[in-house]
């Protein structure tokens, strides 16, 4: 309750999560048939990279900001790169004049900007003043519903999604020391009500041991599973986060492929002295 994101908000790891989120969603606008977006942990939507939070850390400068100048131009990768990375920075660009980088979207607004007319979205966020931040920028439409439970209990009330198809997004603060066990639960009750899910994990690289350790017990379940992670510089035990990954359980066929594409570049780009990245594809 007391993590608040509007602190890091834009950073590297928002840049990782937020790309593979698009890319997703993405493969489900590929099919006539709606969908809907699961958020457990939606935050406030919306980031002002001049607020007062943002400039106590100025992280986004080492994330959106090695994407996008100032004036809002972009910093290209390469064409290829550039290609896969669009849905995400047309999500940015959507947020901000055509001559500022001044505020970052994070999950909702993305999938608010990405998703069709038709598509749905269901935003959970269990902080109090959170919760009424979200209530005031989206409403609580026949669009877009807003809950203020337990990430558990959410997932619970809102799978299966009638739709029967969609993507899962389980993004906790990793503030408590059961977290890591916590977010499995989550999956495993999640796949037993809708198997056929999307589901997107993301986790922190903090030199704790919580990123192997909830790998394993994901890999335990021997479900096809994407993980795709960056460290920007090398791990150490209480230095920060010096890296992050997603796990992506039922991952759309091409997407492995398309982070192979993105990942050497904005490797490169995110590094902050040693960066490596990782794509690991498990199969059933």
């Amino acid at each position: 309750m007391n993590y608040r994101h509007a602190y890091h908000a834009g950073n590297h790891a928002d840049v990782l999560k937020h790309i593979v989120i698009a890319r997703v969603i993405d493969y489900l606008k590929q099919k006539d048939k709606p969908f809907r977006v699961l958020d457990a942990h939606s935050g406030i939507g919306l980031y002002g990279l001049e607020s007062t939070e943002a400039e106590k850390t100025f992280e986004w400068r080492d994330g959106v900001g090695r994407l996008f100048a100032a004036d809002g131009a972009p910093i290209p990768l390469s064409d290829d790169a550039e290609r896969m990375i669009a849905p995400w920075r047309d999500a940015v660009r959507s947020v901000n004049n055509p001559d500022t980088t001044t505020f970052y979207p994070g999950s909702p607004e993305i999938a608010d900007w990405l998703l069709r007319p038709g598509d749905k979205i269901s935003l959970n966020e269990l902080h109090p003043v959170d919760h009424e931040t979200l209530i005031a920028r989206y409403g609580d439409t026949a669009r877009i519903k807003i809950s203020n439970l337990d990430a558990t209990a959410f997932l619970k009330a809102t799978s299966p999604p009638p739709e029967r198809r969609g993507l899962i997004l389980i993004d906790p603060p990793y503030e408590l020391t059961d977290e890591g066990e916590r977010v499995v639960r989550m999956l495993r009750e999640g796949l037993k009500r809708f198997a056929t899910g999307i589901y997107g994990i993301w986790y922190p690289v903090t030199g704790d041991g919580l990123d192997q350790s909830l790998r394993d017990a994901v890999a335990a379940m021997e479900l096809k599973t994407l993980d795709v992670r960056l460290d920007v510089r090398s791990v150490e035990r209480n230095g920060g986060l010096a890296g992050s990954g997603m796990l992506v359980i039922n991952p759309p066929w091409r997407l492995a492929d398309e982070m192979r594409l993105i990942m050497p570049e904005l490797a490169d780009r995110l590094s902050q002295g040693k960066a490596r990245y990782s794509i690991d594809l498990k199969s059933e």
